[in-house]
């Protein structure tokens, strides 16, 4: 079987760009719609809203990859990275590594890329990782770089990534690429995902890197950060993200993959708009409400509202609220009751199914 980088016409990608046209143009409109909404933001709100884009990213990029962070270290990580916040709270290195990576691709998007730049994003994504061999720097073993699926005995080869003595040029190639060619947002964007991560130049940390490359791709066509959460729209459809990036390996034809990648970019841009609104309606209800919440209905639902636009899974529970304000059963029913009266909560179910969800 011959891969992708082992086709004569590698790397010329082959795709039917008019097919892609129509997607191009309606990931622009919709990057000026959000980024209009974004400039009516205050500061207190655009900080708000870039914590916890940044944050979701670093969770589901990671989680892509089967390895699960902690929310509130993570956002503390990213809070602490953008200088918001000199707070001392203990995170594990994976956190703080992850959330870092995704700050530096939010402030540093304009930057040409570099071996060096790869090399020390690698670094972060590994942070903590006790099985890599090489931390930022390009692999150097021998044996093949397969990815594979399945018990030794009747394991499967998905892929199989150029020997590691060829990375060099290799990624020279594709840095030149990148820093040079000229293509439509999503089509780069896309393109660069699937070139990354055919070279795979890294032992670990790949899919995470290419993602962040996608990203930085995207900012870059519209001239500042895009704003979109395209790591958790990829997470969401990770079977399908797999099954398309496979497809796609063998052949320089990636209509499919490009067409899949401009789809789920779209579903992340409306995913994004609707944080804003999120981010809004607290503003909203906070100033509404000012004066009138006692400190633990206040902690509530800044919880709440830190579970983003679909709210805490299964929504808020009496016992959910103890958790959060450490109050005891009849105080969180009364609190409870009260936010309902002041059109802060609905309230849904009875008795030990009652649930609590956000009214704005």
């Amino acid at each position: 079987m011959q891969w992708n980088w082992q086709q004569t016409d590698w790397p010329n990608w082959r795709y039917d760009a008019q097919h892609l046209k129509a997607l191009e143009q309606q990931f622009l409109v919709g990057a000026g719609r959000l980024l209009g909404a974004w400039d009516h933001l205050v500061q207190a709100e655009r900080e708000s809203f870039q914590v916890e884009v940044v944050s979701v990213e670093a969770l589901k990029t990671s989680e892509i990859e089967g390895e699960m962070l902690d929310r509130s270290s993570v956002q503390s990580s990213v809070r602490r990275a953008f200088g918001l916040t000199v707070d001392e709270q203990k995170v594990r290195p994976q956190e703080s590594g992850i959330a870092e990576l995704m700050v530096a691709c939010f402030r540093d998007f304009g930057r040409p890329l570099a071996h060096r730049t790869l090399q020390d994003r690698h670094a972060l994504v590994c942070r903590g990782a006790a099985n890599v061999r090489v931390v930022g720097g390009y692999r150097t073993h021998e044996d093949p770089m397969q990815v594979v699926s399945g018990p030794l005995y009747r394991s499967r080869v998905h892929f199989e990534a150029p020997p590691s003595a060829s990375l060099t040029g290799r990624m020279s190639e594709f840095i030149e690429w990148f820093n040079v060619s000229k293509l439509p947002a999503l089509t780069k964007a896309g393109l660069a995902h699937l070139y990354f991560v055919s070279v795979h130049s890294f032992e670990d940390g790949n899919g995470r890197l290419a993602r962040a490359l996608s990203e930085k791709a995207l900012a870059q066509a519209l001239g500042q950060p895009s704003l979109i959460a395209l790591a958790r729209q990829i997470e969401k459809k990770r079977n399908g993200y797999y099954a398309s990036l496979e497809a796609n390996n063998k052949s320089m034809q990636v209509a499919p993959w490009l067409h899949w990648f401009a789809e789920t970019a779209l579903e992340a841009q409306q995913y994004s708009q609707s944080l804003i609104e999120h981010v809004l309606a607290k503003t909203k209800l906070f100033d509404r409400l000012r004066g009138e919440l006692n400190p633990r209905q206040a902690k509530a639902l800044q919880r709440v509202f830190a579970a983003g636009p679909e709210g805490l899974v299964g929504g808020l529970s009496a016992s959910n609220y103890q958790a959060i304000t450490k109050a005891s059963s009849a105080t969180a029913r009364r609190d409870l009751v009260d936010l309902v009266a002041k059109g802060a909560l609905r309230r849904t179910g009875q008795h030990k199914g009652t649930r609590y969800w956000l009214s704005v």
